[in-house]
């Protein structure tokens, strides 16, 4: 063995190179290069973004002082700061506290209940037990003018005596109560008479009232003694069985949008020879988040379009609408070879979308859509796409009570209801 090979291969080892960082391929720190911000952050409760917390119950419903009794019995009578004070005795400021405030949560209603507005989806229906008067009609001018009359003579009796209306101080002297006399007479003088005279004014909201219905029966002209009112709009009643079966009015009917969107040609070829007949697609809506579609075929064109037209209100559906002006999300269906694809816009975007879709959005309320139509783009099935897509729509709610989670707007609860 050589005795110069180990000086060599001593002297043969290459210099160490220089050792350079290795740099990553995003803007992000490493963990080690993370610092802390000199500053310490800023909360959300001094930004203003949230609602600090509340103070206790007892001091943010205060009883009434004693100055404050004071300016309310010049308003009430004695009877009725009785009455006030036992309502304040009955109800604990932690009841107002949890249930008297107006919720800002989602889950919060849209408006103060006040028990004067009877809504079928959250109410139960009342019943009245009332037997109907058979001869109640609407009061005439001149019922009317003494009704009105004996109810200005009732109020004055009720007033001091030797109160007059030219006094400077008549509303000062007269009753507190009835310092609102100019604006409760619509409230309390009879508009309807019956067998017992001058009924008076239900203090009911689920009462049926008779003053909105004026229009409708100047609009109502009777033919004679057992015989049923026809209405001057619909002489032939063409709307008759569609208004049993659906519930609604003449007025909502006829206050629907309804259009024709497809009309072509067919023929049914038969033993005897080619019978030709008219196909129509129509849609109708409300403008307020109802849409229906409706199609027929038969071989008179008027015949046809009347069948349509009520096939498209009696099928109509509620869409739900965020916002009440754009879709949930994106949306897609098919039908047969017609791919659709909806998709929710921002405020101001519009309807840009082609000419069916277009109508379909319009009548059911929308105001913010986009829509793809991509290969194949028969009329009638891209209505019917278009239609199944706007009905099959996943609700927020529905998903997050199929996942046992609790749903929240962010808007109102981190952002304050700002946004």
């Amino acid at each position: 063995m050589s005795v110069s090979r180990p000086a060599r291969c001593l002297f043969s080892v290459p210099p160490p190179s220089i050792r350079l960082r290795c740099r990553n391929f995003h803007t992000s720190p490493k963990l080690s290069e993370r610092r802390r911000p000199n500053h310490p952050s800023i909360k959300a409760v001094d930004m203003g973004l949230i609602r600090p917390q509340k103070k206790p119950a007892r001091e943010l419903f205060k009883p009434y002082t004693a100055e404050e009794k004071a300016a309310l019995a010049k308003r009430y009578t004695p009877a009725q700061m009785e009455a006030v004070e036992a309502g304040e005795r009955a109800i604990t400021p932690e009841d107002l506290d949890s249930s008297g405030v107006i919720r800002t949560d989602f889950g919060g209603l849209p408006y103060l209940d006040d028990f004067s507005q009877y809504r079928s989806v959250l109410d139960k229906k009342p019943y009245e037990d009332k037997r109907i008067d058979p001869k109640a009609r609407l009061m005439t001018e001149e019922e009317f003018q003494d009704a009105y009359v004996n109810w200005q003579l009732k109020i004055e009796k009720m007033q001091p005596e030797g109160l007059q209306r030219t006094d400077p101080n008549y509303k000062e002297l007269m009753r507190p109560n009835r310092a609102d006399i100019e604006f409760r007479a619509p409230y309390e003088v009879p508009i309807s008479t019956g067998s017992k005279g001058p009924e008076p004014i239900p203090l009911s909201q689920f009462t049926p009232d008779l003053r909105g219905k004026t229009d409708e029966l100047a609009k109502v002209k009777k033919k004679g003694d057992g015989e049923e009112a026809v209405d001057e709009r619909d002489p032939m009643g063409v709307y008759d069985l569609l208004r049993k079966r659906t519930g609604l009015s003449l007025d909502q009917i006829l206050s629907l949008k309804v259009k024709i969107l497809v009309r072509h040609r067919v023929v049914n070829q038969t033993r005897l020879g080619k019978v030709a007949s008219v196909y129509l697609l129509a849609i109708a809506g409300d403008g307020n988040g109802k849409l229906g579609l409706g199609q027929a075929k038969g071989q008179e064109a008027e015949n046809t379009l009347r069948l349509a037209r009520l096939a498209a209100i009696y099928n109509m559906k509620p869409i739900p609408r965020y916002e009440e002006r754009t879709i949930y999300g994106d949306v897609e269906a098919k039908v047969s070879a017609v791919k659709v694809k909806l998709m929710a816009r921002p405020p101001g975007f519009g309807l840009r979308c082609q000419h069916s879709i277009f109508e379909m959005a319009r009548a059911a309320g929308i105001q913010d859509l986009a829509a793809r139509v991509p290969g194949a783009r028969n009329k009638m099935n891209t209505i019917k796409a278009t239609y199944k897509a706007l009905t099959n729509q996943r609700i927020p709610d529905d998903i997050a009570r199929g996942r046992g989670k609790k749903l929240v707007d962010v808007r109102k609860v981190y952002y304050g209801g700002r946004v």
